[in-house]
């Protein structure tokens, strides 16, 4: 234990300038260690809300190896302003014996009164930083409802030039022409009852047409675009239309004279999408131009509130094999379709938009009979225990089980070719009477094994 020394933790999320800067934060701690040695310990740019922060996190493991006699900090703020966070932390100096230095407040921690008022410090700390974001977030949504350019990368078919609202610096979006160009294409596209998602995508890439990084166009994409306010010319019909959906409205009717755009924001409180639910969200009149006619803007978008064929991001469930199998050409997942009353995989990238050749089209089942009878032969390789040689007698139950086994197993099979071409209920009832048929499948299998080997 005397080979312990100290520790000086140092923190600081922003370099501002009303804020101690590290080097300055170790100094003071320095100047009350009396210039003794010690290890530092700095986390710059790391929020005091948790303990996610790596060099803390080195200083808890050399605690923990007993390597720390006394942790000085400038002030308790810099090493937790988390109630919960704080009182774990102080669990910990008392357990390996470590002593807590705060170098502008004094505290005894070995009092009762002196870890009462460490304790009533550190809930004013984390008022002080629930406080700061409750700041921070009234000051989003007041700048929002002002109309400024609240970050992010401009739309597509938009750029941002510099502006000054009400005496602040912020951004303007200005439309980009040749990108604007295939923005209308798009709604001119999509207003064709025959015209899908996947026949923009698809025209595009073939076009050469790329979207942002040089990425060729997704259907969820052209989905966002195709939704997104800021290309309307935002008149009293488009008022009306948010209107009647819920939404909150900051601008007054008066202002919606069919010139700017609108921004869109999830409203406080709300985790809904602000693209799918627009209930509860806010819009807001932006003060750069759109260039989408509302008429237009409003058929395209009850077609797609209508259109419910466009399912991004679902999980693949039709065969053990999804996600595994990769296409050569671009690298992206088959994917399962139906054809004909048949399963097959295909290039997701190709189903996209065919900006990848893809390969062709591979009869899934088949695919998996390949896969699963190279598997048999690689085993084929590997030594089983066979037991003795001498043969005995078939145990009843033994045969029972197995047979068992063979006829749950020919109900999955049967159920799920039940699947192909199945509709939403009848999917939802197979895929539960599979999970219950393949826990009994598993409990079998497993009941077999046992039996086998007490055999042996």
């Amino acid at each position: 234990m005397n080979n312990r020394i100290d520790a000086i933790y140092a923190r600081q999320s922003i370099d501002k300038k009303d804020s101690i800067s590290i080097e300055s934060q170790i100094e003071f701690c320095k100047y009350e260690l009396r210039g003794g040695s010690c290890k530092e310990y700095q986390d710059k740019g790391y929020s005091g809300k948790n303990t996610d922060r790596p060099l803390f996190q080195m200083l808890v493991e050399d605690i923990k190896r007993g390597l720390i006699a006394r942790v000085v900090v400038y002030k308790l703020d810099r090493i937790s302003r988390s109630i919960l966070d704080f009182a774990n932390m102080m669990a910990l100096f008392q357990e390996y014996n470590v002593e807590f230095i705060s170098s502008t407040e004094k505290f005894d921690t070995s009092t009762p009164m002196g870890r009462a008022m460490l304790n009533i410090c550190i809930v004013f700390a984390q008022l002080e930083r629930e406080t700061i974001q409750k700041r921070v977030q009234d000051a989003w949504y007041a700048r929002c409802q002002r109309g400024f350019k609240m970050g992010g990368r401009a739309p597509y078919g938009f750029r941002t030039e510099p502006i000054i609202i009400d005496g602040i610096h912020t951004k303007k979006l200005v439309i980009e022409p040749t990108e604007a160009a295939f923005v209308r294409k798009m709604y001119d596209m999509y207003i064709d009852p025959r015209i899908s998602l996947h026949d923009i995508a698809t025209q595009l890439t073939a076009q050469g047409v790329r979207s942002f990084y040089g990425k060729p166009f997704s259907r969820s994409t052209i989905s966002l675009i195709l939704r997104n306010p800021i290309y309307a010319m935002a008149d009293l019909d488009i008022y009306e239309f948010f209107k009647s959906q819920g939404t909150e409205i900051y601008n007054d009717a008066a202002d919606f004279t069919g010139t700017n755009g609108c921004y869109y924001y999830r409203s406080k409180g709300s985790t809904d999408n602000k693209h799918k639910y627009l209930q509860g969200q806010m819009l807001v009149l932006a003060p750069s131009e759109g260039f989408i006619p509302s008429e237009l803007w409003l058929r395209v978008r009850k077609k797609i509130m209508a259109s419910q064929s466009y399912q991004p991001a679902r999980k693949a469930r039709h065969s053990w094999m999804a996600g595994k199998i990769k296409c050569g050409n671009c690298g992206y997942a088959l994917m399962a379709a139906h054809s004909c009353g048949h399963l097959y995989f295909r290039c997701s990238k190709h189903a996209e938009n065919k900006s990848c050749p893809g390969c062709g089209a591979v009869r899934l089942h088949d695919l998996e009979e390949l896969v699963y009878q190279q598997m048999v032969k690689k085993l084929e390789d590997y030594k089983t225990l066979t037991g003795r040689k001498k043969k005995r007698a078939a145990s009843p139950k033994l045969t029972a089980k197995q047979a068992e086994l063979a006829q749950v197993e020919s109900e999955i099979e049967k159920l799920l070719d039940t699947l192909v071409g199945a509709t939403p209920v009848l999917i939802s009832y197979a895929n539960a009477k599979i999970e219950e048929l393949d826990s009994r499948r598993q409990a079998l299998a497993s009941e077999i094994a046992v039996s086998a080997s007490d055999k042996m």
